[in-house]
């Protein structure tokens, strides 16, 4: 693929790390891995990554922001999840995720929603276990340790580092109001990767 056809330019994918695995890898996310590195760090595809991203979008816009829940225990995404928050209006999660928003309709803070978005299903088990118990969709971020059953959608990426999560949640929320016609394509976004990115 040329630079054109991807989503941001390859050296701009490649600076934040987002394709830089672990050294365990999962029969889940052996589909997205491009090679193993002599120190042992597994190395994901730069195409797929971005062919998953693009479906991910596609698939968010459909909904509501009301109707979507974002979570990530990671504190590397807290920051990129409060902005995301304030630019498209879904309900966020940084931090501990709270037991029965989606399951106990007696909690002041209990919500319906119809999508479930995380940041890494191991951290973020407790949410993606509620989401399993009423039938709603998860999509997870997911590093090549990652064990991917239970998640409806996975996109590959480095789901630790902090500059690929803040390149995440800034092409989450860009796209995100270009497919829902609230920001027209090729339109100034005024925020930059940095505006999502922990210091």
């Amino acid at each position: 693929m040329s630079d054109e056809e991807f989503l941001v330019s390859t050296k701009q994918y490649l600076k934040t790390g987002i394709h830089i695995g672990t050294k365990f890898r999962t029969k889940y996310m052996e589909p997205f891995i491009y090679k193993t590195r002599p120190d042992g760090l597994s190395v994901l595809n730069l195409k797929r990554i971005d062919e998953r991203l693009r479906t991910m979008i596609n698939f968010i816009s459909r909904y509501d922001p009301k109707d979507i829940i974002l979570v990530s225990r990671r504190e590397n995404g807290w920051k990129g999840l409060r902005l995301l928050h304030e630019i498209i209006g879904a309900t966020v999660y940084p931090g501990r995720y709270p037991p029965g928003i989606l399951t106990n309709p007696n909690l002041e803070t209990f919500r319906e929603a119809k999508l479930m978005f995380v940041t890494d299903p191991w951290p973020d088990r407790n949410a993606v276990t509620e989401a399993l118990k009423i039938g709603t969709p998860i999509v997870s971020l997911c590093d090549t340790n990652n064990q991917a059953n239970n998640l409806d959608f996975v996109i590959p990426c480095n789901n630790k580092g902090k500059k690929s999560l803040g390149l995440m949640f800034w092409l989450l929320s860009k796209l995100y109001l270009e497919k829902k016609g609230l920001k027209n394509e090729g339109q100034a976004f005024d925020y930059t990767i940095e505006h999502f990115t922990e210091e």
